[in-house]
């Protein structure tokens, strides 16, 4: 499964982001990648950054160190466990590719404090507020339990406290900033993460 977890990884990177940056250029000339270190040092924004990239880069070096040798929790391994993890692999992966194509020109990575997309509510995001999180979210739980080890499972929380963070402390203020009201209303219906959670009050109804 080791394997396995490795080649859906390598295809989650590629066909969810570098192949997505691909699309993304040919469109609109831009890759539409922004830098995720923003704010001073030690500010929520740059923890957020700092947290996110780091989470990243653990939950990649799972199916790596366990290749290398590295035992898995053995509570975690089972057969059932493993099927479940590929499932989720997968359904998260499509998720993601999904989500992004709803996206179209409004896809970034990131946030560019000078620029400004159109809102997207529809496909997904009419679901809820950051589907392309939330399915990247479920993909990488796939591949944690398909390589159920120390240092995947580090990734994992680092990656759920990171999508929190990320989302509450520079992306939900951006898109207050630059969509005001539009924002607030289109948040005050539709989930954060999950449909009807997390929904943001509308002080103004």
């Amino acid at each position: 499964m080791t394997v396995l977890a490795l080649v859906l990884l390598v295809v989650f990177l590629f066909g969810g982001f570098a192949l997505r940056v691909i699309v993304h250029r040919r469109a609109t000339g831009s890759s539409g990648v922004n830098s995720v270190l923003r704010g001073e040092p030690g500010t929520p924004e740059w923890w957020a950054g700092v947290t996110l990239a780091v989470a990243t880069l653990t939950c990649i070096a799972g199916p790596i160190v366990q290749l290398a040798g590295l035992d898995p929790v053995s509570a975690l391994v089972a057969p059932a466990i493993q099927v479940i993890g590929g499932v989720l692999a997968v359904l998260g992966f499509a998720g993601t590719v999904v989500a992004q194509q709803v996206m179209g020109r409004s896809w970034r990575l990131g946030v560019n404090p000078d620029e400004t997309t159109v809102l997207v509510t529809g496909g997904l995001f009419a679901l809820m507020r950051n589907p392309v999180f939330s399915t990247t979210v479920i993909c990488f739980a796939g591949l944690t339990l398909l390589v159920p080890n120390i240092v995947a499972l580090a990734g994992f929380a680092l990656q759920l406290i990171a999508v929190e963070l990320q989302v509450r402390v520079v992306e939900e203020p951006y898109l207050r900033r630059v969509h005001g009201d539009a924002y607030v209303g289109y948040g005050s219906r539709v989930g954060r993460f999950v449909p009807g959670v997390g929904r943001l009050v509308n002080q103004s109804s």
